[in-house]
């Protein structure tokens, strides 16, 4: 979907880059001015690509994104631990075998709310809305999350919007540390 809409942003520009040379050269009857409105666009537009390329790099170094994505799931589970009892949530971390698909435990405001982590590379199917949909029964919980460093699939999204779970993603979970950083 990102992929789509980014390759509908740059075919945009390519033809909004065209028309201004040729209502250039219209106007002007000049193809030296045309062209130079061209590639002039053409080149502001890369300058203004790349700073904004610059500013997301460095809002996922700020972030701590980078070191999220090297732990492992143990090590993903007590940081997501310490960032919801920064956020106010009382945390108690399942034991990592036989967990009843949650991860997590987390309780505020009189709600409880079953966590399913996932630090991974690839992807995140419908197996870990399964898990914690399940859990929240197990758990009398009245909320479940899953929350990942990485991507839901669509099916994972469907499975969750019928089942009531909520997914923070990994856009969410940059949102998350940058939040708690300026604080």
């Amino acid at each position: 979907m990102a992929r789509k809409k980014k390759d509908q942003l740059t075919s945009g520009l390519i033809g909004l880059l065209f028309a201004a040379g040729g209502l250039t050269y219209i106007n002007t009857q000049s193809i030296e001015a045309a062209t130079f409105v061209f590639f002039g666009g053409a080149i502001g537009l890369m300058l203004i690509l790349f700073a904004i390329g610059m500013m997301k790099q460095r809002k996922l170094n700020a972030s701590g994104i980078r070191q999220v994505d090297e732990m492992n799931g143990r090590e993903f589970e007590q940081f997501l631990k310490l960032r919801y009892e920064a956020r106010g949530y009382k945390v108690r971390v399942t034991p990592y075998r036989n967990d009843f698909g949650a991860d997590l435990v987390m309780e505020r405001d009189g709600r409880r709310i079953v966590v399913q982590a996932k630090r991974w590379k690839q992807n995140v199917g419908v197996k870990a809305v399964q898990e914690v949909a399940a859990a929240k029964s197990h758990y009398n919980a009245e909320d479940a999350w899953g929350v990942t460093n990485s991507q839901f699939t669509k099916a994972a999204k469907e499975l969750a919007m019928s089942n009531g779970v909520r997914l923070v993603d990994r856009a969410q979970l940059i949102h998350i540390l940058l939040e708690k950083q300026s604080a």
